[in-house]
């Protein structure tokens, strides 16, 4: 007599397009995350510059970056979707990224700027794909915040970004901190 072989079990799927409510809250999630730690970026850049005309320029870009995160403050609250448990963290961290690539020069604060807002952009552009006909009116804020971060990201390239010693090091080291900063603030 032959066992008949067991099925293995389903593996639970990761919400995905068209996943719905856990979906959502994930991109609410981790989009308020990441204007949180923008805005303390931002901060962190304008302690150590001081007066200068970059700090004018981070302290617009934290204005700006400050309205995204009151709305996602919103959002939040309005569709019943909780903040990352990171939120502390990712204050810190960005704070301490924006003060400690300050230190190292303007250049350095601006190539900062230039590979956060490179990542941000991306992320955006994905969901804004995603959205487009699901909730096509988050969609069109997020590509508006979606601008807002390119106009960052142009500025801080016009300002020498690409000129800041180790540039491509620090990019690299920057871009994979933001990757891995939005899959956990998806979850957690």
């Amino acid at each position: 007599m032959s066992a008949k072989p067991i099925p293995p079990k389903p593996i639970p799927q990761k919400p995905g397009r068209g996943a719905g409510p856990a979906r959502l809250a994930e991109i609410l999630r981790v989009d308020h995350a990441g204007e949180l730690a923008a805005v303390q970026i931002y901060r962190g850049q304008q302690v150590v510059m001081g007066r200068s005309p970059a700090a004018r320029h981070f302290a617009e870009m934290e204005r700006q970056e400050a309205v995204h995160l009151a709305r996602f403050d919103h959002l939040l609250t309005e569709r019943r979707v909780r903040p990352t448990a990171l939120a502390p963290v990712w204050r810190l961290a960005g704070f301490a990224l924006g003060a400690g690539t300050a230190l190292l020069g303007e250049k350095a604060a601006h190539a900062c700027t230039e590979a956060v807002e490179t990542v941000i952009e991306e992320h955006y552009a994905g969901q804004i794909a995603e959205l487009a006909e699901r909730d096509p009116d988050l969609a069109a804020e997020l590509a508006k915040f979606r601008d807002e971060e390119l106009a960052h990201r142009d500025l801080a390239i016009e300002e020498g970004a690409r000129e800041a010693p180790g540039h491509r090091l620090l990019s690299a080291v920057i871009t994979a901190g933001c990757r891995a900063a939005i899959k956990l603030s998806e979850k957690i």
